[in-house]
């Protein structure tokens, strides 16, 4: 018998890698998080032949935190109580070290312990770069948990160029959740401010939260420039800090009541004086 041919998911490469057999699914979907499972980045429901429906949450964890484990089995609980089938936990670390830690059984103890928690976790020491966007295309999730597995060694910038080059050919709502889980893993790491800029070069293909907040924020730093002409053309001497304040101003209601009042205003304090 001749299986279906699987949706955009979890492939074999990515599960051999990880050392566990993921099994054979029929439909692979997105679901939305709840409060409750807010700190959990992407949520996938996964239809099988055999085994049933299941949940899979995938979290990134950036080291050792004692509070991390509690929060996984809080959110994993939610997720059994909310959709009623089983969960299972994918923590994407930036170190082997890290992958280890996280992916030791956790119990809650004692003799009459209920509760087991058993994450598996990833690694750059068991999830190989992929930075061919051929490859990448192929195996988007191989490819957006590449690059929050390596996200601190040198082959973050050619991930995320495949990555990006990747999701431009595929569906929206395939795209979109890929995204957001890897601007969410990347944090504040220079390898975000990279993906920022391969986002904003072409825009149209992204509809997600984070596609919105770059355009918001292309729009402010226009109207902080503008700001700024308006100033130094009216002949006033800006401090440092002020044309600092200035330019990394992202409110563009703030920005827009500066420029009104820059109009007219006899001095700077009449500019930037709070209400």
């Amino acid at each position: 018998m001749i299986s279906p041919p699987r949706p955009p998911g979890l492939s074999s490469r990515l599960g051999l890698a990880l050392g566990v057999e993921f099994p054979s699914y029929t439909t692979c979907a997105f679901v939305p998080t709840d409060r409750a499972e807010d700190e959990i980045g992407a949520l996938r429901r996964f239809d099988t032949e055999r085994e049933g429906p299941f949940v899979l949450a995938v979290t990134t964890q950036a080291g050792k935190d004692p509070a991390r484990p509690p929060a996984w089995a809080r959110q994993l609980v939610s997720l059994y109580s909310r959709h009623r089938v089983p969960p299972a936990l994918l923590v994407v670390c930036p170190d082997r070290e890290t992958a280890e830690w996280a992916s030791q059984p956790i119990t809650t103890g004692g003799p009459f312990s209920s509760l087991v928690l058993t994450p598996v976790a990833a690694g750059p020491h068991n999830l190989p770069p992929v930075t061919d966007p051929g490859e990448a295309a192929r195996d988007l999730a191989s490819a957006t948990l590449s690059a929050l597995a390596h996200a601190r060694t040198p082959s973050a910038d050619a991930i995320l160029k495949a990555l990006s080059a990747a999701l431009r050919d595929v569906p929206e709502d395939v795209a979109d959740p890929l995204a957001e889980l890897t601007a969410q893993g990347l944090g504040k790491l220079p390898a975000a401010d990279l993906l920022r800029t391969l986002m904003a070069v072409d825009l149209s293909f992204y509809k997600s939260p984070i596609s919105q907040e770059i355009r918001a924020e292309g729009k402010a730093e226009g109207e902080a420039r503008a700001l700024l002409v308006v100033l130094q053309a009216r002949g006033f001497q800006l401090p440092p800090a002020t044309e600092q304040k200035v330019s990394e101003c992202r409110d563009s209601r703030t920005l827009n009541q500066w420029l009104s009042r820059a109009a007219t205003a006899d001095s700077l304090d009449e500019v930037f004086h709070e209400d």
